[in-house]
């Protein structure tokens, strides 16, 4: 059977899944910060319950501390907090890029990642897929390394041809934002194909990618590729497994059969330097008239929030450690 890059993912990290109910989805890395972790701290506490895997909880450095920059009374705060539950769970911290050109790529392709900023995002560059939580989903990852979420609708983005001499990423960005609107992707993860977003270089994928929230999707990704591997060597954090990881990785793809549930198709010599208006966006025009209210507004692909949600998960950490033994990818540092 035919699967998208998004399927083949999702569908690896997938625990369990029961019809009309959000499947419980398996992450790799968790990254952390202190602007909305506090919370989730709190609820461990009261529940008397350690972070679950620590190991694969990533703690962001605050960039106050490593520029040296003035920090208000407010911030001073969260940091102490921040630092005093990081210190109680036993978590230690990372620096504030998320990859590092030394050894360690916080997540790798095929890998799924939870985060509750925009820019990880630029890692579905590396075939990442990368979340975006709010407060009350942070303490559900910490209890329990999963998150409850409806599957996402499947969206392609396709861009073919040479881009006019002097154009680039952010000019892709601003056309697609103009031809696709600020809100027609909810509830869409979109996968960027073609040869004009191809021939990009990695920071002009990471650009692309990071832009998917801006038109209302929960992420986009690329496939990885030669580019993509090349890069990582480059940079030193090619696994020792080299030709059993390049595998998988060349694994990840859309199918050629796949089924996408909207596939848009742009052509590169429409596009010309940035700074578009936002008009009436090509997808909603492509939609019956009963059909488009739906699109503007969130359909019910939301991640479930709350804290009963993390009760339900903690009565099911067996299947979720059953899961981890018998899964056949490895996690972030090998756990």
């Amino acid at each position: 059977m035919a699967h998208t890059l998004f399927d083949k993912i999702w569908n690896k990290h997938v625990v369990s899944r029961n019809a009309g109910f959000p499947d419980t989805l398996y992450i790799d890395v968790h990254l952390i910060n202190k602007i909305t972790s506090a919370r989730a701290f709190e609820g461990l506490r009261k529940r008397n319950i350690p972070v679950f895997r620590p190991a694969q909880t990533l703690v962001l450095k605050d960039p106050a501390y490593s520029q040296h920059l003035p920090v208000s009374d407010l911030s001073r705060f969260q940091l102490d907090l921040f630092n005093r539950n990081c210190l109680d769970f036993g978590l230690e911290k990372f620096e504030q890029n998320l990859v590092d050109q030394t050894d360690i790529l916080i997540a790798s392709p095929g890998q799924c990642l939870v985060f509750d900023q925009h820019h990880t995002d630029d890692l579905g560059a590396f075939g990442v897929l990368s979340i975006n939580v709010n407060e009350l989903l942070v303490e559900q990852v910490l209890a329990t390394q999963c998150l409850l979420i409806n599957k996402p609708k499947r969206m392609k983005v396709e861009v073919n041809g040479r881009l006019a001499k002097g154009l680039g990423a952010k000019d892709i960005n601003h056309f697609l934002l103009s031809e696709i609107s600020a809100t027609e992707a909810n509830g869409y993860f979109i996968e960027y194909s073609g040869d004009t977003i191809l021939h990009l270089d990695m920071e002009g994928r990471m650009a692309i990618c990071n832009m998917s929230r801006e038109i209302g999707a929960l992420g986009g990704l690329i496939g990885p590729d030669e580019t993509t591997f090349e890069y990582l060597r480059s940079n030193g954090i090619m696994p020792e497994s080299e030709e059993e990881t390049l595998s998988f990785w060349q694994s990840l793809y859309s199918d050629e059969a796949s089924v996408f549930d909207e596939v848009l198709e742009f052509d590169a010599e429409d596009i010309g330097p940035g700074n578009y208006g936002i008009g009436l966006s090509r997808l909603i025009q492509s939609k019956p008239a009963n059909e488009r209210s739906e699109m503007i507004t969130h359909d019910g692909a939301a991640i479930i929030a709350g804290y009963n949600d993390t009760d339900y998960l903690l009565s099911h950490l067996d299947s979720i450690e059953n899961f981890e033994s018998t899964t056949i990818y490895k996690v972030y540092d090998g756990v």
